[in-house]
C-alpha cells in the first residue's frame, strides 16, 4: 500500500462523534499531518432526516468531497418495512453499485450504524469501537454502561478490521484510560447513591459519570483514529496481515496534553 492513502468514509453522521471523527481527520489532512485524500463520503441518511446529519453533510459539501447518500430507513419504508436482515444484501449491493466508480485503499466505518457483511467483503474496512479489545461488543452506550455496571477501572476504543462478526474483527490498535482517578472519584460516589434501576429507568445518560467517560472516550477517539491511519500508511500497521495490536495510549495522552 502506498503512503499517501486513499480512503473511503462511511457513517451514519447521527452525532458529535461522527462529526468530530471526520472533522479531525480532514484537520490532519489539511495540516499535511496526515498523507491522504479520502475519495468520497457515504451516508446512509438524507439531508434533512435530523439537523446532526445535515451539518455533517454541509461539512462533506464545504471540503469538496464527492458525498452519496442513501437513506435506509426510506429503503425499507419503500420495502413495506421488511426486517432489515431481509433487505441488508440487497441494501449492500446497491451501495457497492453506487460506489464502483470510486477506487480506494481501504474505507473507515466511523459511527456507519448498519451491519454490512456484503460490504466489508467488497472493501478492506477499519472501524472505531468504544471499547477495549475483548470488552462490550455494539452499541456505544452499552460499552459505558457495562463500565459503569462492572465497577471497571480502565476503557477504551478500538480500530479494527470490519468483518461479518459485528465489532469482532482483528484489533490494529487502541489506547485506554482510567476511569479511576482524581478526576472520577466524586462521580462515582454520586452513582453509589442510586439503584440500577434508578439510573437506567430515571436519570439515563444524564448521569454525570455517563457523561465524563463519554467525553474522555470521544477526545482520543479522534486522535487514536489519525494516529492510526498514520501507521497504515508509513507500514507500521498492515491491513493485509494484521498482528499484535498496537498500544497508542501514550500518543494519543501526549496529543490530548498538546490539544487540550
Amino acid at each position: 500500500m502506498s503512503s499517501f492513502l486513499k480512503i473511503g468514509w462511511f457513517t451514519s453522521a447521527k452525532g458529535e462523534g461522527s462529526y468530530g471523527l471526520f472533522n479531525e481527520t480532514i484537520k490532519a489532512i489539511e495540516d499535511r499531518e496526515l498523507k491522504a485524500e479520502i475519495r468520497f463520503v457515504f451516508v446512509n441518511r438524507d439531508f434533512g432526516q435530523s439537523k446532526k446529519t445535515d451539518s455533517f453533510i454541509s461539512l462533506v459539501k464545504s471540503k469538496n468531497i464527492p458525498l452519496i447518500t442513501f437513506s435506509s430507513k426510506k429503503f425499507r419504508e419503500n420495502n413495506n418495512n421488511l426486517p432489515w436482515k431481509n433487505l441488508r444484501n440487497d441494501y449492500d449491493n446497491k451501495v457497492i453499485s453506487k460506489l464502483r466508480n470510486f477506487h480506494v485503499d481501504f474505507s473507515v466505518h466511523a459511527g456507519y450504524m448498519l451491519i454490512a457483511p456484503i460490504l466489508c467483503s467488497y472493501y478492506k474496512t477499519i472501524n472505531l469501537h468504544p471499547a477495549l479489545p475483548g470488552e462490550t461488543i455494539g452499541m456505544w452506550q452499552q460499552a459505558i454502561w457495562d463500565v459503569i455496571f462492572s465497577n471497571k477501572n480502565h476503557t477504551g476504543a478500538m480500530i479494527h478490521i470490519s468483518t461479518k462478526k459485528v465489532d469482532e474483527g482483528p484489533v490494529i490498535s487502541f489506547c485506554k484510560f482510567s476511569v479511576k482517578n482524581k478526576n472520577y472519584k466524586d462521580l462515582w460516589s454520586e452513582k453509589n447513591l442510586y439503584t440500577r434501576e434508578k439510573i437506567l429507568k430515571i436519570i439515563g445518560e444524564k448521569l454525570p459519570l455517563f457523561q465524563k467517560i463519554r467525553a474522555d472516550g470521544l477526545i482520543r477517539e479522534r486522535p487514536l483514529m489519525i494516529e492510526t491511519l498514520k501507521a497504515i500508511g508509513s507500514g507500521k500497521i498492515s491491513l493485509e496481515n494484521p498482528t499484535t495490536p498496537i498500544n497508542l495510549t501514550k500518543s494519543i495522552e501526549q496529543n490530548i496534553l498538546l490539544n487540550p
